[in-house]
């Protein structure tokens, strides 16, 4: 079968492109114009060079008052208030230290907006570290700006971003600023099947009363009626546990380490944690990689899916599957010297995406019986809770009208199920499956959403195909062993035996040659009803008014990570839709035409046209370098790593969720705008899979491009123009 080994990736040239194949990374594997003069109608003052003076022989070092000298840089040069340097505020830009040598008699300059922010930031973590006067070498100042982002996501930004759901952790992640519920005490929800992990946490509230900690067991089964009933008491999802030896040398369960992505995600998520994670693996966190894998099984177990995330509103609804790709990750680098200890682990991991397969993307409502292909289409009741207080106002607002009644009062009649409304349920259908494709929002999906057979959904269940065939036959000598009983619900390619009634998993055994059928069969299909030959793009196939979207997706780029494209396919796609999505920044979501027209009656969405996302860029990166396409997936990844560069020595070290790629700024004008950008002196976090991305980005650059990046060479000059 095409693409399904990782011998079909060698370097030998292909008959075809007369290229030569790629790598498999697919994790189973002059002057320089920086930004404009006005942006966003504020003027900006041109960058001043660092400094005059010579070169010193020895490396300079300042003697530095904390305190004092955090107050005067920020009311010489915060003009702004905001408690941070950066190229928009209108200071003078240049600031005296004293030097060791002298005593701090002699001063010397410290110039512009990156050395300043720099500043500004070793002077907070010494405030918060307790040091009233420090030694400051001036090395700190003026390091790279791409080995400094960098140590600092490896070495910070992924321990402050690191949660616990044990009696040490708790504080930290029952916060919720997604709560707009009346009930504000903190609460964990146990699944049924854990009655030891129920106990623990009784008993951390018994012992913690001033947490207030509520503990509810949750019933063997979860409902659409009871997931909306627990609206009114929000609450967060118990996540794997495993037993630890305490200082008394008693076991006690202890909460599995895993990683948020920031800001007002402050829970695990699914497919930001599979992007969070190839950072992970690029820093040797490795366990923490591991850790965030066995959450994915627990949740598999107990809540029957791999969560949109860990909260109580999130129960019935999935995100995009990556599960056996994190997996094989993971495992490809483990100690070599524990390998059966090791299969055992992944045998875990793939029988529980086995039944992720079965009992979620290929059982209805998400599967597609006429085409064979699979849906964002879940389950659930009335107006989803975690959104904005105002998101839904415009769409809810005639319907309180025509009943008399306020939009409040209309939300929780709907809710309760006293209004009924086909209309609106049909709305928050699609709705829902735009939150569970994860690119919540975009007119791609606006009202249609659950109708589509997108190409990313069925380019990933691809991959679990092949994946799962894959480590069948390399690792569990072709036979696979169930051991949770559930109803296989995917059908068989229609060339292979077909039982009278669907399998029970205990009483089939998983070889290769079945997965790989289904994995050829779903190529076929997507041939059929995914692939446009005169576009030379894939696209989503709507399976009710059974046609092709025209919405043009970089998500049809996923084909090439997954191995699912043809390599005339893949050549296809490269030479002449490529273009349609990249910008100076890096690659958009969508073209500005699918996009359509922007007005105050037809505003933004996130997850379109000018705005640019992490798994966009790196799943391109790897299935570009997948086919042998090293220049393009370089190119790509230097535009995306410059406009983080830039924020970085610009904006005071910031590490936003999301971009504006055409103008390179992260002030996004797009419902939530945007995340990760509202902290004091320095940047603490940054985005998970933001800090990811570069990470990853780092691992493709070649000697030549980290030296321009780290002088923010304009991808524009390096490049040639768009």
């Amino acid at each position: 079968m095409p693409n399904s080994r990782s011998s079909s990736f060698t370097g030998d040239a292909h008959p075809f492109t007369g290229r030569r194949r790629g790598i498999i990374r697919t994790y189973s594997m002059g002057q320089q114009k920086r930004r404009p003069v006005i942006m966003n109608d504020d003027r900006i003052i041109r960058q001043r060079r660092l400094s005059h003076d010579a070169i010193p022989d020895a490396p300079r070092r300042f003697i530095v008052d904390v305190e004092d000298t955090m107050r005067m840089i920020l009311e010489q040069e915060d003009t702004d208030g905001n408690f941070q340097i950066s190229i928009t505020d209108s200071g003078p830009k240049v600031f005296n230290l004293g030097t060791a040598t002298s005593n701090g008699y002699k001063g010397f300059d410290i110039r512009g907006t990156y050395m300043l922010s720099n500043l500004l930031q070793e002077l907070a973590i010494a405030r918060e570290h307790g040091r009233k006067r420090i030694m400051l070498d001036e090395s700190r100042l003026t390091e790279n700006p791409v080995d400094r982002l960098s140590r600092m996501i490896s070495q910070t930004f992924w321990h402050n971003l690191t949660r616990r759901i044990d009696a040490d952790g708790l504080e930290a992640i029952l916060a919720d600023p997604k709560n707009r519920s009346k009930s504000r005490n903190p609460r964990i929800y146990v699944p049924s099947g854990e009655p030891e992990m129920f106990e623990y946490y009784k008993q951390v509230a018994a012992e913690r009363p001033a947490m207030n900690l509520q503990v509810e067991l949750l019933p063997k089964d979860i409902t659409a009626d009871y997931t909306r009933d627990l609206n009114d008491k929000p609450g967060l999802l118990a996540l794997a546990m495993r037993k630890e030896s305490d200082k008394d040398g008693k076991e006690r369960l202890q909460g599995i380490p895993f990683i948020v992505p920031g800001a007002r995600f402050n829970e695990l998520y699914n497919w930001d944690s599979y992007f969070i994670s190839l950072g992970l693996v690029v820093d040797d966190m490795v366990d923490m990689a591991k850790g965030i894998v066995e959450h994915f099984i627990f949740n598999i177990k107990h809540y029957h899916k791999v969560l949109n995330g860990n909260r109580s509103y999130y129960l019935m609804r999935a995100q995009p599957p990556f599960l056996t790709d994190m997996a094989l990750q993971v495992y490809s680098r483990l100690d070599h010297n524990k390998e059966e200890e090791n299969k055992q682990w992944l045998l875990k991991a793939m029988r529980a995406a086995i039944k992720e397969y079965h009992t979620v993307w290929m059982a209805e409502p998400r599967l597609d019986r006429k085409t064979g292909l699979s849906r964002y289409r879940p389950e659930g009741r009335g107006v989803p809770p975690e959104t904005e207080a105002s998101h839904f106002t415009h769409i809810l607002r005639p319907y309180a009208e025509k009943y008399g009644c306020s939009v409040n009062e209309f939300t929780r009649k709907y809710n309760d199920g006293e209004i009924q409304s086909e209309e609106l349920d049909e709305y928050f259908m699609h709705d829902r499956a735009v939150r569970e494709s994860g690119h919540d929002t975009t007119y791609r999906f606006e009202k249609r959403c659950a109708n589509l057979a997108t190409i990313d959904l069925n380019a990933l269940l691809y991959k679990y195909e092949v994946d799962i065939g894959t480590a069948i036959r390399e690792l569990f000598d072709d036979r696979l062993e169930l051991v949770e009983d559930f109803v296989m619900h995917a059908p068989l390619p229609d060339d292979m035996p077909q039982p009278d009634k669907p399998s029970r998993s205990i009483e089939t055994p998983q070889t290769s040659a079945e997965w790989f059928a289904r994995a050829a069969f779903r190529k076929k299909q997507v041939d059929k009803y995914c692939w446009n030959e005169g576009m030379a793009l894939y696209y989503d196939y709507d399976t009710v008014r059974e046609e092709q979207s025209v919405y043009e997706s970089v998500t049809a780029f996923w084909a090439m990570w997954a191995g699912l494209a043809s390599e005339r396919q893949a050549d296809l796609m490269v030479r002449k839709s490529l273009k349609k999505f990249e910008v100076v920044g890096g690659l958009v979501p969508g073209t500005e035409d699918s996009r359509g027209k922007i007005s105050l009656d037809r505003p933004n969405r996130q997850w379109d046209y000018p705005f640019a996302w992490p798994p966009h860029q790196m799943l391109t990166w790897v299935g570009m370098e997948r086919y042998g396409y090293v220049e393009e997936a370089r190119r790509l990844v230097y535009r995306w790593l410059y406009m983080i560069t830039v924020a970085v020595v610009d904006f005071n070290g910031l590490v936003p969720e999301k971009f504006d790629a055409v103008k390179l700024s992260h002030m996004v004008d797009a419902e939530y705008g945007n995340q990760g950008i509202d902290f004091k002196y320095v940047v603490k976090e940054g985005f998970g899979w933001t800090n990811a991305s570069f990470q990853v980005g780092l691992t493709f650059l070649d000697t030549k491009l980290r030296r321009a990046l780290s002088v923010c060479q304009d991808p524009e000059t390096l490049f040639g123009k768009k």
